[in-house]
């Protein structure tokens, strides 16, 4: 997969999570902000206005800090992909 054609999956995946209404579990939205957050290069500090949260979303980025941009992407993609596949 190009570059182009990874960045395109990436979208898509987040526009479909956007446009998911109903509630997703906890720890999967952990995974999807810090994959988000690498595969964005967005390393700004998690502003939730409970310190219990704030301190989830640093260790679901402490977890992803060894992979690269487009690793990041790739397992954003997988997972949105696999939560809809399995999902009731």
């Amino acid at each position: 997969m190009t570059s182009e054609e990874l960045d395109i999956k990436f979208q898509e995946a987040v526009e479909r999570v956007n446009e998911h209404t109903d509630p997703f579990p906890a720890d999967f939205l952990l995974r999807l902000y810090a994959y988000y957050k690498k595969a964005t290069n967005d390393y700004g500090r998690p502003n939730s206005r409970k310190p219990i949260i704030n301190a989830f979303k640093t260790n679901a980025l402490f977890q992803v800090k060894d992979i690269s941009q487009d690793e990041a992407k790739r397992q954003y993609i997988k997972l949105v992909k696999n939560y809809f596949l399995y999902r009731k």
